[in-house]
């Protein structure tokens, strides 16, 4: 129970990896607040995990649905201890050359906006009431260059700069912020994105020392240590959580055994 009665807010929970924090954080204890661009996905993704949880739709890229977003945390729960930046959108993979402004604009407004937004708005309601945590969503995008995901990547590397920023202005009033970087994890996302050919899960995992993709619940274990007390003198890291995939260098495989062996 390593969170046992803090209030969390994780956005963009309604499925995935936000849905796997928000799963875990209540197994440790905490009450959450779910929030999805729609409201019912939310309700549903609350309601799954026991009636102490609440729901509360919204966009976090506009800012009288984040007042909002906080304002029913605060009304239902009276604090707000940890936030969770989870929310985001799949990037398009085209090429640079042929990707539309709107697409770029959605993508930074959704990622690197949307957690600064969250963050600003949350931040003086943890600084009243003397600290909080904030955990922030980036990537391996954000830390290797990948083609072809332009937008996804500016806006990764940002939120790792921005947690920078946060973790170091914050910190004097007790609010720790600091960021995952998660590698390729077996959502539904990914899922998809391998069964329509655009992402080789053999050949990643080959890629990756560990020789196998990562969980969700794996994510929102690192993000219980980031959030708990055992984390209180870590502010401002981005932490990879990849299988040593951004660790590795080597013109070779990372992982030259049985990939079937590996899932074990």
């Amino acid at each position: 129970m390593e969170l046992k009665d803090k209030i969390a807010l994780v956005t963009g929970a309604g499925s995935g990896l936000g849905l796997a924090t928000a799963t875990t954080f209540a197994r440790e204890g905490a009450k959450v607040m779910i929030n999805d661009l729609r409201a019912e996905t939310a309700q549903a993704a609350a309601a799954a995990i026991g009636p102490e949880h609440g729901a509360v739709g919204g966009d976090v890229s506009k800012e009288a649905d984040v007042d909002a977003m906080v304002k029913a945390v605060l009304d239902r729960f009276g604090r707000i201890d940890i936030l969770i930046n989870n929310a985001g959108v799949p990037d398009s993979f085209v090429p640079t050359v042929d990707q539309s402004l709107a697409h770029w604009q959605r993508l930074i407004d959704i990622h690197l906006t949307g957690t600064y937004l969250v963050s600003k708005k949350v931040a003086p309601h943890m600084i009243a009431q003397g600290g909080g945590a904030m955990v922030n969503l980036s990537s391996l995008a954000g830390v290797l260059g990948l083609p072809v995901r332009t937008a996804y990547s500016a806006a990764k590397a940002g939120i790792s700069m921005l947690t920078r920023v946060l973790g170091c202005e914050w910190a004097p009033h007790h609010v720790r912020v600091n960021a995952v970087a998660p590698g390729y994890i077996l959502t539904p996302l990914t899922e998809a994105l391998i069964k329509d050919g655009k992402l080789d899960s053999d050949r990643l995992r080959r890629r990756t020392p560990m020789g196998k993709m990562g969980r969700p619940e794996d994510i929102a274990q690192a993000m219980v240590f980031l959030c708990s007390d055992r984390a209180r003198y870590v502010t401002g890291i981005t932490m990879p959580v990849d299988g040593g995939y951004c660790a590795f260098g080597a013109p070779s495989d990372a992982f030259p055994g049985d990939l079937d062996a590996a899932l074990t």
